[in-house]
């Protein structure tokens, strides 16, 4: 299949599909005129770059994690659920950091709050 139907079967755009082939995350075979042909499974492949870009993931991550889809054995199994759970890792240090920077926020717009009432005391 060529890239339009690619993209459209798969729910994505046909930049995004590039992207992906670009990243060595995708792979298709290219006409005598140069234009990208796809298999059928590229479908799927397609769907599964996303879900794991929607988990978070890089494109890099996304092209380490591969090896387990494309050449299943023991160790790229044991190599993608290590790599999952440094991304995990590294998720909760952001949501913790996240989680810390509203309650300086919070802290800030308490504070604020409490000049606006004293603005509001004196003039009103």
């Amino acid at each position: 299949m060529r890239i339009g139907e690619l993209a459209s079967r798969a729910g994505v755009s046909i930049r995004s599909v590039r992207y992906y082939e670009e990243q060595g995350l995708l792979s298709s075979t290219r006409s005598p005129s140069g234009q990208r042909h796809y298999t059928g499974e590229s479908v799927e492949r397609v769907a599964l770059i996303q879900r794991l870009y929607a988990a978070g993931l890089s494109s890099r991550t996304v092209w380490e994690l591969l090896p387990c889809v494309d050449k299943p054995s023991e160790e790229n199994s044991d190599a993608a659920l290590e790599r999952m759970a440094q991304e995990r890792d590294r998720l909760s240090r952001h949501i913790a950091d996240l989680v810390e920077t509203r309650e300086a926020l919070d802290r800030l717009v308490a504070t604020a709050r409490a000049h606006r009432e004293t603005l509001t005391a004196v003039t009103g």
